[in-house]
């Protein structure tokens, strides 16, 4: 028997059990008894079946789709954090029968009409969101349109949607902390631009450790610039040519590339990083860890926020009431020898 002939019949009848048992079983719509379940995999496995997708979606009314865009990776560099967030989503997705639908990213407006041309199609049931800012036209396009998604990240304080995100605040105040605790006063952090949310997040938490430990804010210590290395490199080489007494004994980064951008500088200036500049960054990408001196970094749990933007769309589109609609995942201070 040919896998393109085997029916839903033919496995209920290896199995000893109904074809509708079948059906609401392969499609998650029913508990059976363990040595049910072993009897239809196995007749599924013997047999070779196939299900029928495309008959599956019309009876569903859903294609099983969850549409996702990115901003693109640059040239001859690598995004790790991308590739962990996606994976995990593809993972997730797999494991409750929804593929994960790729589509290029725009940062002008006419982004909005590949979303509704998405919806209009009915080829995805609904969205996640990535690289979320302020103002986001997306968020207020889906909003309106009243069509499931999820970002991961947040937005407008006011706006009412599902979210994931990962508390970058908590992250920057515990790493600077941490720095404080190892008694250095003078504490640069290298920002981003002031119309980025994820980096003013990030910012805050640098701003709270320094109030808290009623250490001065220094202008002169928060640079902004995009997170790149020559950025990263050219802010900190600004730092290290202070004078002595105003020259800061440490950096915080609010990513890793910057951080790496901040060593390269310190190399140049005839500096030992971890002993004369401490520095730390953010994300703990894979290859910091691999570094001279390896990176101290804030940890994001990439691969979790990945599983609960699909568990949560998942629950939004299926029209189950969320657990949560508001998930803020909590980063970690990882410690090597660079600071």
């Amino acid at each position: 028997m040919t896998a393109t002939k085997v029916t839903l019949k033919d496995v209920a009848a290896r199995a000893g059990v109904s074809y509708q048992t079948v059906s609401k079983v392969l499609n998650g719509e029913m508990q059976v008894a363990p040595e049910t379940m072993e009897r239809i995999q196995a007749a599924v496995q013997e047999l070779g079946y196939r299900p029928n997708r495309i008959a599956r979606n019309m009876r569903a009314g859903r294609s099983f789709m969850i549409g996702y865009s990115w901003t693109q990776t640059e040239p001859g560099q690598v995004n790790h954090i991308l590739d962990q967030f996606l994976s995990s989503m593809v993972r997730e997705a797999g494991a409750v029968n929804y593929f994960v639908l790729p589509f290029p990213f725009s940062e002008d407006r006419s982004q909005i009409d590949i979303y509704r041309d998405l919806i209009r199609s009915g080829n995805v049931d609904g969205f996640v969101l990535s690289s979320i800012n302020y103002n986001d036209p997306r968020v207020q396009f889906l909003l309106k349109q009243k069509f499931p998604f999820v970002a991961f990240g947040r937005s407008n304080p006011d706006w009412d949607f599902a979210w994931v995100d990962i508390d970058g605040t908590a992250g920057t105040r515990q790493a600077v902390e941490y720095l404080i605790g190892r008694g250095h006063r003078r504490i640069a952090i290298l920002a981003w631009p002031e119309d980025s949310r994820v980096g003013n997040d990030r910012l805050q938490g640098y701003l709270e450790a320094m109030q808290t430990a009623q250490l001065p804010i220094e202008t002169g210590y928060i640079l902004r610039g995009e997170g790149t290395f020559e950025v990263g490199r050219a802010m900190t080489l600004h730092l290290l040519d202070l004078s002595p007494e105003r020259r800061p004994t440490a950096i915080m980064t609010l990513n890793d590339t910057m951080a790496i951008g901040a060593m390269a500088a310190a190399r140049e200036r005839g500096l030992t990083v971890g002993t004369d500049l401490a520095i730390i960054g953010f994300d703990d990408a894979p290859m910091v860890q691999y570094l001279f001196p390896p990176l101290s970094s804030v940890r994001q749990p990439i691969a979790e926020a990945g599983r609960k933007c699909i568990e949560l769309l998942v629950a939004i589109v299926e029209g189950r009431e969320p657990e949560q609609k508001h998930i803020l995942l909590q980063p970690s201070l990882i410690i090597r020898a660079s600071s």
